[in-house]
């Protein structure tokens, strides 16, 4: 079995692409419901899968008889609707110890736009409860998503990669500040009562912004958290009237489709009598269409133009990069050791089994011909027989143990099995009950 990562991020693709693949709730759940457990396709069948959707990732994490990932990226362009040729040029795969330790640094925050954000961790835990509720992961993915959440959070409790939290919201703020001269004195609209808009009110409140309206098609809740802010709240319908006074716009809502568009904007510039306006989409896909940049007076920036400018907040951080990835690296080899233990482990419990029915068959037999021995004889002749069973198998099983941690475990597993003729071991993926359900 290998495990699988195919994806796309920040780094490999332009937002145009992204926000096509911003899969919804919907799409997630058809996607995870149709590939779930035993679903077949050209290379066998799609044991396990999790579906990593944020605003700067799409990752499919499958566990799969075949190396081949060629089913995942036609999985991936038919649940996206986006053709494969145009997918391919910006998608990477990787492979069983790869794949493990590509999602650690993602949990661990050493893959996102801003370095050690604390949101990836909660959207990987989200994630894996996605498909744990569908019925699509397994004891492998669940192994591996609760060890990605455990390693996320000791990089967060162990060392400073979190220290001063740093957000898509509070750098985009931060990038407000920089190209308006008195943000203190501006007036904000922030349109989204989601995570990201929590954060952008908090962060305009730290730096001092007075005057912050929040909106929202569903006014309680926005008012939910304006009031702890002492920001005004105001439904979707109010946004026209609010442009007209707005110095900055900040937009990260979930709609499907853009919510401004050009002739939105220059309706409400003409009648703002020459005033400037900022907007900052930090929303995938995004709230606001490209040609608004074309209206005058605009200035609009999205995700992209954010990720320009985040080497300059980076400084501290990176300074804890080695000492997160030496704790992900003992986190991995963990993993790694459990999961190459599976080539191994159906055979090692079948040789067990077989040596205890041997041994029992033996004392049944033993006894008939002994009909006047003792209870505490027997119990004698049963413990003898049991450590007779248990040192004979202790050096075999511990070799095979130990091969499967180097590597050779499917070998070693092929030959015991013909010199001890057991057949029909079952795939190793069927046989480590642990408990899916444990919160992570």
């Amino acid at each position: 079995m290998h495990l699988h990562c195919l994806g796309l991020n920040h780094r490999t693709t332009p937002i145009t692409l992204r926000e096509r693949l911003a899969l919804d709730s919907a799409q997630r759940r058809a996607m995870l419901a149709r590939c779930g457990c035993k679903v077949p396709n050209s290379s066998g069948s799609l044991s396990e899968i999790v579906v990593l959707s944020t605003c700067n990732r799409i990752e499919l994490y499958v566990l799969s008889p075949s190396a081949d990932p060629n089913p995942l990226k036609d999985l991936l362009a038919e649940a996206s609707d986006v053709p494969r040729p145009k997918l391919s040029p910006h998608l990477y795969h990787m492979l069983d110890q790869n794949a493990v330790d590509h999602l650690l640094r993602v949990a661990a925050g050493l893959d996102s736009m801003v370095l050690g954000e604390p949101q990836i961790l909660g959207q990987v835990a989200d994630a894996y409860t996605e498909s744990l509720r569908l019925g699509a992961v397994g004891p492998v993915l669940s192994r591996l998503f609760q060890t990605a959440i455990h390693g996320g959070k000791r990089a967060r409790h162990e060392t400073a990669i979190g220290r001063n939290p740093a957000t898509i919201s509070s750098v985009a703020v931060h990038l407000m500040a920089e190209v308006f001269e008195d943000l203190a004195g501006a007036h904000v609209v922030v349109m989204g009562a989601g995570e990201m808009g929590k954060l952008a009110v908090e962060a305009l409140r730290k730096r001092g912004v007075a005057e912050i309206c929040v909106i929202n098609r569903t006014v309680a809740r926005a008012r939910a958290f304006a009031d702890r802010w002492q920001a005004r709240a105001r439904p979707f319908e109010a946004l026209d009237e609010e442009l007209l006074w707005a110095d900055i716009l900040i937009t990260s809502t979930g709609a499907p489709h853009p919510l401004l568009t050009r002739q939105r904007v220059a309706r409400a510039m003409q009648g703002r009598q020459s005033r400037p306006m900022i907007i900052m989409d930090i929303a995938l896909p995004r709230d606001v269409e490209p040609e608004v940049a074309s209206v005058p007076g605009v200035q609009l920036y999205d995700l992209d133009d954010l990720q320009h400018r985040l080497h300059k907040t980076l400084g501290r951080r990176q300074s804890e990069v080695p000492r997160v990835e030496a704790i992900l690296q003992q986190e991995s080899q963990n993993f790694m050791s459990w999961f190459e233990a599976l080539d191994v482990r159906p055979l090692i419990i079948a040789l067990q089994q077989q040596a205890e029915r041997i041994r029992r068959k033996e004392m049944e037999r033993t006894l008939r011909r002994l009909p006047d021995i003792s209870q505490e004889q027997v119990q004698q002749i049963e413990t003898l027989t049991r450590s007779l069973v248990k040192k004979l198998l202790g050096p075999p099983t511990a070799r095979l143990r130990a091969e499967a941690l180097n590597g050779h475990g499917a070998e070693f597993a092929i030959v015991a099995q013909k010199l001890f003729g057991l057949d029909g071991i079952p795939a190793r993926a069927d046989t480590e009950k642990i408990h899916p359900s444990r919160k992570a």
